[in-house]
């Protein structure tokens, strides 16, 4: 049985940080464990190949979420990442840090050392930026940011639409204070991804110390006692084991880390019952606490302006691609949101409760779930509540690991979602009949003229809505009963030699797209772990 110091779990957003910062020293001997394969496929490297990657089932685990029973019983396609680089391999590469409030509740919450000013030296130490406060900004480190190369007319307009009606333009909406509407950042370099794999795990990969296994699903996590002494894993048909000296580093996700612990005999006694998995370690909270952001779309034919949607065909396509070739720009340098903002819903909010996405581009009528382009001119236009209230659950289903979890966000169950949503969705509509936004807008035409009462907004919301591929919080940092995590350790709570550092990890929602936080967990984490 081979020994390392560290075993970190997942090489996506988080354990590919962990499996660059553990080994920088050459002290420590570090194993990577991924599931999935290396992340050489053409369209993870061109920016706008989210749309050929995000379904791609090479690429992810080809999740769906149970029925919504406030999205009118409704499953919804849920992609998470299966290759090296995680989601953050095949996501749309948006860099979005969230509201200082949102870590500020955190340390109110409990979670000690986790407010705005604790992480901030870790978003800045691993960010590379030009541009914003050398307060908030990092400038060196290796997750590159970078503005838009090619911003679109349309986007212009939707900002310009926005300050028309009172939403002023944001100077750097990853300052802490997100108010306001903007062009959004993205995670390139040169017109390229720059995914986990780019910035963190790539530069480590000739280090001795570090090996990376891929194509391996870990089985389970194997504990003596109350320890975690390594996990056995299953590769080509064979079944192998690793043992950890230190500890054991899960960085799965949201999604597979709360699965793993529960197939491993760790969570809440009656879910691990009822898959016929022993009891190792009682935690009410695994899976527990999930929460994603849901968004809904308004669109509407344009005039006046060349989308993205003719670009995406034939022998404008060919264009494209000679232009990318050739200077970096164009069509595949596109985020699936090119322009948008953040917003209060009602008086008396003290921060904004909605983002708003913009792209000049629109899908195919009534394929919601699919990244495929519609044949006319169109734009888009989404929103989604930032802090949603509306709480669901990740269960295992099976003590088997390949068998899917149960994936429940538990979408609008809670009144004030709704509220929230609804004035979002008018908001859009009124948008569309601001100038200059309106001068290029022939029709909407999802969900069109006819919806106009409270009941058919709401209908159009749950019939269409769908995830922003956000999903956090179920192996949650905290000190309360359904605490997963330690804040000070990243300890799993009442056990040694298992710790947790990715998205699960969140109490709460972050104001917006989750990646920079996940970031920002495993730096933080990096520090914790070897000096505790």
């Amino acid at each position: 049985m081979e020994e390392f110091d560290y075993i970190i779990v997942g090489a996506g957003a988080a354990g590919c940080v962990l499996a660059n910062r553990l080994s920088a020293s050459g002290k420590n001997s570090v194993a990577v464990i991924e599931a999935g394969g290396k992340d050489n496929h053409i369209w993870i490297k061109v920016p706008a190949g989210f749309n050929k990657t995000v379904y791609n089932d090479n690429l992810n685990w080809g999740y769906e979420t149970a029925p919504g029973p406030h999205i009118d019983g409704r499953r919804i396609r849920f992609p998470r990442g299966k290759v090296l680089g995680g989601s953050g391999s095949i996501n749309g590469h948006l860099y979005v840090r969230g509201q200082s409030a949102d870590y500020d509740t955190w340390a109110q919450l409990g979670c000690r050392g986790w407010s705005w000013d604790d992480l901030l030296p870790y978003f800045k130490r691993a960010e590379s930026r030009t541009g914003g406060s050398d307060e908030v900004r990092g400038r060196s480190g290796p997750l590159v940011i970078e503005d838009q190369r090619d911003p679109h007319v349309l986007s212009d307009a939707f900002m310009d639409a926005n300050e028309a009606l009172g939403l002023k333009r944001s100077p750097d909406y990853n300052s802490g204070d997100q108010e306001g509407t903007m062009l959004y950042q993205n995670m390139m370099k040169g017109g390229r991804r720059w995914s986990p794999v780019d910035a963190y795990l790539r530069p480590a990969m000739g280090r001795q110390n570090l090996r990376i296994i891929t194509h391996a699903l870990v089985e389970r996590i194997d504990l003596e006692g109350r320890r975690a002494t390594g996990i056995t894993y299953r590769q080509g048909g064979q079944t192998k084991q690793l043992r950890a000296r230190r500890d054991v580093i899960l960085s799965g996700g949201a999604i597979n880390t709360p699965q793993l612990l529960q197939i491993s005999g760790i969570g809440n006694a009656d879910d691990l019952r009822e898959i016929g998995v022993a009891v190792k370690h009682a935690l009410p909270g695994v899976g527990r606490n999930f929460r994603d952001h849901y968004a809904v779309r308004v669109s509407a034919l344009v005039k006046g302006a060349g989308s993205l949607n003719e670009k995406s065909r034939g022998l404008p396509l060919v264009g494209e691609v000679l232009r990318y070739a050739f200077t970096r720009k164009g069509l595949l340098t596109a985020a699936p949101s090119h322009a948008g903002g953040y917003f209060k819903t009602r008086p008396g909010l003290a921060t904004p409760d909605m983002q708003l996405y913009f792209a000049p581009a629109s899908y195919m009528p009534g394929r919601y779930g699919t990244s495929e382009l519609d044949r006319v001119p169109g734009m888009t236009l989404g929103v989604s509540q930032l802090r949603p209230e509306s709480t669901g659950h990740v269960k295992a289903t099976s003590a088997d690991p390949t068998a899917k979890p149960e994936i429940q966000p538990n979408y609008l169950a809670v009144q004030h979602d709704r509220d929230a949503l609804l004035a979002a969705m008018k908001y859009l509509r009124k948008l569309l009949a601001t100038p200059p936004l309106s001068s290029y807008v022939i029709e909407e035409n999802l969900p069109g003229p006819t919806v106009q009462t409270d009941e058919q907004w709401m209908a159009h919301a749950r019939a269409t809505g769908s995830t922003t591929y956000h999903p956090v919080g179920t192996a949650k940092l905290g000190t309360d009963p359904m605490a997963v995590v330690d804040p000070l350790s990243m300890r799993v709570i009442g056990l040694e030699g298992l710790r947790v550092a990715d998205a699960s990890c969140m109490p709460t929602m972050v104001s917006g797209n989750t990646y920079a936080a996940t970031n920002a967990i495993a730096e933080k984490a990096s520090d914790l772990i070897p000096a505790t």
